[in-house]
């Protein structure tokens, strides 16, 4: 990778037609020395024209000495087009501490990372220079604890020297914590997890595969499906949260193109169809088929698939311990320990369902009109996740159209309108879908876009004017790239700033707009800050560029800026929130 860069610009080199630009032994020379107090001196000697990026400059021990940084002191940084640099070579003295237990002369590897740029616009990559030192641990102070942090870059504003991010705390436990301990607290993360909107989509999936199953299905059988389920979208979410956490990648966003979702929308009705008895669908995907065979083992391929594309597709949530666990593996590189973290987490995500698909083998209906009811019931939930996949890549207004069709021939199915039904309760559950779907119907009609509130366009006009300007009250400024964002901070200099990134396929992020940030308290906080929206829908480069550079590994996430434009790292949220917990937040600000 590090000549791949310079390789690109050899042409240009070649032939003339841009300046020279510099090796990167040229462009950047580190050193480092230890001096009497055991203090590193280190100084990152930069070439004509090139500047450090303030937030690439990192200082680090390496495990097994027992000693570790304390604490570092260097020159200001400064803004140079919207970012934070040191010029000139900057020199930093490190401090150092000890474990109580280290004594003597110890043999430390000191790691010195840095990253840079050319004014004539060529970046660097991100370098790590080693330096040995033996280190008089008889002159280091006591380390007051595991999970003291290095004092942080100015530019980092952080209200007190330990105070986290929830997703930094969870990646620090992550470090200093028990293996044990780790995997049996993400356990229990997704345990809390299982509980959230993100998993719930996954309950008529996993009904639906034991369903589909026939009717001789025992609940031994239903359980062995429900947990190969279980462990394929547990292996999937491992895979994928390790991939992401190495490379930096955004979690969700590579399968959340328009054609992976209207395939997979479609699977859905093809399962749909099949519950409504116009075919036989022994396994969940028509393309399993092919490769699976009809003995009583076939079912278990299909379920293990749809599990595996379940978690990549519908599932992926990013919540902060998700985050934390992602956080980790990207600073150490240590897959094992991560990504076996987050293999106890989609475990503790899937005892729920795993409970669901016993339940709908256990209590399997005998062929006859109860049968027939209960798999229109399932079908119509299948259609119910197909719609609410399409969410993510179509308009409001076709999502809401389509839940409004749904709604009426459910409610036709139940006989809403029949004189001669006599079941009250259902009969009453029908006519209550059937008026709210026909509000959908007519809120389409109306321009509504609002599922919860679709005749909301039919108040008088009096009441719109605190309509228009609770709306107005919450106005964000759209970006996609570094540059862009750069550009709102820096005119919003005195100012607080809340940056929110989304995606229109993020369903929590319209949580978040539709509950959280739709509340009238909330609005009213929110109005002392400028709102920023970093939109990272399409994840192309430049919003690839912008995720990586704040550590975002998919949305919803909330970050804040001081009015010097300084991000206030501990105050970031990760995940959905809910109003007064945001609010009360708010206010800490």
């Amino acid at each position: 990778m590090k000549k791949l860069i310079l390789l690109l610009c050899l042409p240009l080199f070649l032939f003339g037609a841009q300046p020279k630009f510099l090796m990167p032994d040229e462009a950047f020379i580190p050193t480092a020395k230890l001096n009497e107090k055991m203090q590193i001196e280190a100084t990152v000697g930069t070439g004509k024209d090139i500047y450090l990026y303030a937030d690439s400059i990192k200082f680090k021990i390496k495990d097994g000495s027992g000693i570790s940084v304390k604490d570092f002191t260097g020159p200001k940084s400064v803004d140079h087009d919207g970012e934070i640099v040191y010029l000139d070579s900057p020199t930093f003295t490190i401090n150092l501490q000890k474990n109580a237990d280290v004594t003597g002369i110890k043999t430390a590897e000191f790691q010195l990372s840095y990253q840079g740029c050319s004014e004539q616009g060529l970046c660097y990559e991100l370098y790590t220079k080693a330096f040995k030192f033996d280190i008089d641990s008889s002159k280091l102070p006591l380390s007051l604890s595991a999970s003291t942090k290095p004092t942080e870059d100015k530019n980092v504003k952080s209200d007190s020297k330990t105070e986290l991010s929830t997703t930094d705390s969870i990646a620090e436990s992550i470090k200093s914590g028990n293996v044990l301990v780790v995997l049996l607290t993400f356990f229990g993360f997704g345990l809390l997890l299982s509980l959230t909107p993100c998993v719930f989509p996954m309950i008529p999936i996993i009904s639906g595969v034991i369903m589909s199953q026939g009717e001789g299905i025992t609940t031994k059988r239903a359980f062995m499906l429900s947990v190969v389920y279980v462990l394929a979208m547990a292996v999937a979410y491992t895979i994928a949260g390790v991939l992401a956490g190495l490379f930096g990648s955004n979690l969700q966003a590579a399968l959340q193109t328009p054609w992976v979702i209207y395939s997979f929308s479609g699977v859905f009705v093809a399962l749909a169809l099949s519950m409504f008895g116009f075919y036989e669908l022994k396994l969940p995907d028509s393309l399993v088929a092919k490769v699976s065979a009809t003995s009583k083992h076939g079912g278990y391929i299909g379920v293990a698939i749809m599990g595996f594309l379940s978690a990549l597709i519908v599932g992926p949530c990013v919540a902060a311990p998700l985050a934390g666990a992602l956080v980790y593996i990207g600073q150490t590189g240590d897959a094992m320990l991560g990504g076996g973290a987050l293999f106890f987490m989609s475990i503790g995500m899937g005892l729920p369902l795993i409970a669901v698909g016993v339940s709908a083998g256990k209590f399997m209906p005998r062929p006859g009109a109860w049968m027939n009811m209960v798999s229109a019931i399932f079908g119509v939930m299948m259609l119910g996740v197909a719609i609410w996949m399409l969410e993510r890549i179509v308009d409001n207004s076709i999502t809401m159209l389509l839940y409004s069709m749904l709604g009426i021939g459910f409610a036709t199915y139940l006989n809403s309108f029949d004189k001669e039904e006599s079941h009250t309760f259902s009969k009453s559950m029908a006519v209550i879908i059937f008026i709210y779907s026909v509000a959908l119907f007519i809120g389409v009609l109306g321009g509504s876009t609002s599922m919860t509130k679709p005749l909301e366009f039919l108040k008088p006009q009096a009441g719109s004017f605190s309509a228009t300007s609770d709306r107005e009250h919450l106005k964000f400024t759209k970006v996609t790239s570094i540059e862009q964002l750069n550009v709102v901070l820096a005119k919003n200099k005195g100012k607080k700033i809340l940056l929110d990134f989304t995606a229109e396929w993020c369903a929590v992020c319209k949580e978040l707009d539709e509950i959280t940030f739709a509340d009238k308290k909330v609005k009213a906080k929110m109005g002392e800050f400028v709102l920023v929206k970093a939109d990272v829908t399409e994840n192309n480069k430049a919003q690839k560029d912008l995720s990586k550079k704040y550590g975002v590994f998919g949305p919803p996430v909330i970050m804040f800026f001081d009015e010097d434009s300084k991000l206030l790292k501990a105050k970031t949220i990760v995940g959905f929130i809910g109003p007064d917990e945001f609010l009360t937040h708010l206010s800490g600000i």
